[in-house]
């Protein structure tokens, strides 16, 4: 169960623990990673066909299916960035006005507005500047470990949704194996910035993927999440992984 605060209220959950090494304290983070994000976020997109190996489109569109998007209905995408997948959801025939793109990085959603014309809105996931009820569809992709408080996000996420309503949370989960781990941490920690301080201008962009590991390594377990979103109302919550690594968080609101 979520720990109840004496009112009643869950307590705050971060993701993981204060990460020193790249801020002082936790009041410093939030501004931290918008600003990593404003300044890598013209090579985001290369970055995440890296990451991926060139696989992250076509995976992207699978979930959303398999999480049960349709056409006609209104999408919120949560840390939508540059807008992957925001446009893994125009391309199973999502009106562009009915997927919602919102990001606390000016920069990134400077690089989503290129390339879609999608409503866009610069904010927090735990405090949605939207009215309660305002979408059938919420989905986050690989930013729930950049977030203040998974119970405040998930709570957020319930109010936004219609009855019936669906959440899809997509991440990265650091292998169970030493082998996966090990290898995991050499290609995100040590090969992949090498190789994007070779191939991009910014180096930014390498911290980022040193950050990005970190969360990984630190991140609160999958049952810590489940459990989270069963305490701000979801029903039904699973999880799924393929690949070892790559986690679906699936929830309803009935």
């Amino acid at each position: 169960m979520i720990p109840k605060s004496s009112n009643d209220t869950p307590q705050k959950l971060a993701p993981h623990r204060t990460l020193t090494e790249f801020y002082p304290a936790p009041a410093q983070r939030a501004c931290f990673v918008r600003d990593l994000f404003d300044r890598a976020a013209r090579d985001y997109d290369w970055m995440s066909g890296a990451m991926s190996l060139g696989t992250d489109r076509s995976y992207r569109r699978r979930a959303l299916e398999q999480a049960g998007l349709k056409p006609g209905m209104r999408v919120l995408d949560v840390a939508t960035g540059t807008g992957l997948v925001a446009q893994a959801a125009l391309d199973m025939r999502i009106r562009p006005d009915g997927v919602v793109g919102l990001d606390p990085s000016r920069g990134m959603l400077e690089e989503n507005r290129k390339h879609r014309a999608i409503p866009l809105i610069q904010g927090f996931g735990e405090a949605l500047p939207f009215h309660d009820a305002s979408f059938d569809f919420v989905v986050m992709g690989y930013a729930l470990r950049h977030v203040e408080d998974l119970s405040g996000l998930f709570t957020e996420f319930h109010r936004v949704l219609l009855r019936p309503g669906r959440v899809l949370i997509l991440e990265i989960t650091r292998p169970s194996s030493r082998c996966g781990l090990a290898l995991m941490r050499c290609y995100l920690r040590k090969l992949l910035p090498f190789l994007t301080r070779l191939g991009t201008v910014h180096r930014d962009s390498a911290l980022l993927l040193e950050y990005y590991w970190a969360t990984i390594a630190e991140c609160v377990s999958p049952a810590a999440i489940l459990c989270a979103m069963a305490g701000a109302g979801f029903q039904s919550v699973e999880h799924q992984t393929h690949a070892g690594i790559l986690s679906e968080y699936q929830g309803r609101k009935e």
